[in-house]
């Protein structure tokens, strides 16, 4: 009932702030996580959860199932093919390559196994926009540097996914691995993902059944549900399938993705507000200053590093300015996926799930406060001239200077 209470709440003072963090760099997001931190043990007590509780397991499983089958209805197969060079990039070469460079750096810097040093960098390789808001919502920001943060923030949740579940059983240890029953479980969730969804589109297709303007956002939403029930009798993965199903109504019911995605996304927000929430109240000082020094650095290294390099090896040769590859390199804020695989390798069996959550949560935390405060300042940094950065404003002087010097 308190956690409730503090959900509702701070919904509504979300709400009423949410107009003025759209101009500014406060974020609804960042809110419910300072608050959640403030609420939890290691401040007020006012929350008192623990990472073994049912409502933290439960809560992000349905958090995570709502923002996959959102995420999946944004970019259906038409839409993947008619904007894919870029994003493809993006998530072709840039995620895995954000998964070593993250990985390698946990390993060296910390001392982690390879195995959970791997699963480290599969929590942090998906992105967020939502503390990038200003930026992916700007009409001033190029539109293909918009559309190319959109896409690969909704695709790289559902494909960092199978590599946070292999490496989290790997980790779990060599008795408790089998691969045959873990392609099992992948394939069962992508075949569900797959076969409710169109078999409830086909039929509303056919002349027996149709569906009333009134009902129409419904449709997805029992879609939804009924993947949700299907992959747990099944033990199908859920997320996998809800990923699935999302991309399957975008691609065979351009109706039912239309009538559904506000009421969706709705959804989905109040599920990963309440997440935040609950990521906030298990993070303690205790835990940040247990982390250590070379905690705070490697949280620094994934922000700054990693994805940079991953992203300047991905984009060589695409046709994109130093000025857009440098926006694109920064803006990979960590966020709501990596909030959810970390609380579920908190729940988790394994060793080290604690460490692991320990570099996930001040990762997070200090890409919240970063990336949230300098959306805005870039994102206003582009001129409608020139679609350049006002932050590269010394480059540009001096490239200036010089066509002068040569013109005289």
């Amino acid at each position: 009932m308190t956690l409730l209470t503090a959900f509702a709440g701070l919904l509504l003072l979300a709400v009423l702030l949410s107009s003025l963090a759209h101009r500014t760099v406060l974020s609804t997001a960042a809110l419910f996580l300072v608050a959640g931190f403030v609420l939890g043990d290691g401040a007020l007590g006012v929350l008192s959860l623990t990472p073994g509780d049912e409502l933290v397991g439960g809560l992000a499983e349905l958090a995570l199932f709502a923002v996959l089958f959102s995420d999946g209805m944004r970019v259906g197969w038409k839409d993947l093919r008619t904007a894919w060079r870029l994003p493809g990039r993006a998530l072709g070469w840039g995620l895995p390559l954000t998964l070593v460079i993250t990985a390698l750096l946990a390993h060296y810097l910390i001392g982690l196994g390879w195995v959970e040093s791997l699963l480290v960098g599969a929590v942090l390789a998906p992105t967020d926009p939502v503390f990038a808001a200003a930026l992916v919502g700007n009409e001033k920001v190029p539109p293909r540097l918009r559309q190319l943060l959109n896409v690969e923030s909704g695709v790289n949740d559902g494909l960092a996914l199978p590599f946070v579940v292999l490496f989290l059983a790997i980790a779990a240890g060599s008795a408790d691995l089998h691969l045959g029953e873990l392609g099992l479980e992948l394939g069962i969730g992508i075949v569900i993902g797959v076969a409710v969804p169109w078999l409830a589109i086909k039929l509303e297709q056919t002349r027996w059944f149709a569906a009333s303007t009134q009902y129409e956002p419904l449709n997805a939403l029992a879609i939804g549900l009924l993947v949700l029930a299907l992959g747990k009798v099944t033990h199908g993965n859920l997320f996998l399938a809800a990923f699935a199903a999302g991309i399957t109504v975008a691609t065979f019911g351009e109706r039912q993705r239309a009538s559904f995605e506000h009421f969706g996304e709705l959804i989905a927000e109040v599920f990963k507000l309440a997440a935040l929430l609950v990521f906030g109240a298990l993070i303690t000082p205790a835990l940040l200053g247990s982390v250590g020094w070379q905690g705070w650095v490697f949280a620094v290294l994934a922000l700054i590093l990693a994805r940079p390099v991953a992203i300047w090896i991905s984009f060589l040769g695409s046709g994109l300015s130093i000025r857009e590859q440098a926006a694109v390199a920064w803006f990979g804020p960590k966020g709501f996926a990596s909030v959810v695989y970390g609380l579920l390798v908190l729940s988790s069996a394994i060793a080290a799930s604690r460490q692991v959550f320990q570099l996930v949560a001040v990762t997070i935390v200090l890409s919240i406060v970063l990336h949230s405060s300098t959306d805005i300042v870039v994102a206003r940094g582009f001129d409608d001239e020139r679609d350049v950065p006002a932050w590269f404003g010394g480059i540009r002087r001096l490239r200036r200077r010089t066509e002068r010097e040569r013109e005289a």
